[in-house]
């Protein structure tokens, strides 16, 4: 058995702080790169009814960021951009809490259970609960998700 020491003991107040500050950079490069994905997606002006655009949505909200993740972890070595995937966890908590929290009413999701309201909020594309204007997918699934996909791609700068 290894006796493996806590990184953190090492570390001043200074450093903590560092990367503190580099975390939450990181997770605003991963939103803003996914803001910069729905404005080229929004260019096109496609039909909001329609689920491909949701699921080009979806598929671009991963690779967008993860290739930003990527590229910017190969400049500037920063290690702090592989553990940005926590803060998709939390959104995605927050969110869930707060879906959870919405009162339903006559409509798509009147009957709906706790599980059933959530993965209708977040993940069906063509019939959702109605919860959140329609805006659970880019809030609930695809801004996490940008956050996941910048962590993993950060992880694959660092693998030799």
């Amino acid at each position: 058995m290894t006796n493996a020491q806590d990184t953190s003991q090492d570390k001043s107040l200074g450093d903590l702080g560092r990367e503190a500050l580099w975390f939450l950079a990181h997770t605003l490069i991963a939103f803003l790169l996914l803001a910069l994905t729905i404005c080229v997606m929004s260019l096109n002006h496609p039909d909001p009814d329609s689920p491909i655009p949701k699921l080009v949505g979806t598929i671009l909200a991963l690779l967008v960021p993860m290739v930003g993740g990527f590229l910017l972890a190969r400049l500037h070595h920063n290690d702090i951009a592989g553990y940005i995937w926590i803060s998709g966890l939390v959104i995605f908590s927050v969110v869930c809490v707060w879906v959870l929290d919405l009162p339903t009413g006559n409509g798509l999701c009147e009957t709906c259970g706790a599980v059933e309201k959530l993965w209708r909020t977040f993940f069906t594309i063509s019939n959702g609960s109605g919860l959140m204007g329609g805006d659970g997918l880019l809030v609930g699934a695809w801004i996490p998700l940008s956050m996941i996909g910048y962590a993993v791609g950060a992880k694959f700068a660092y693998e030799p």
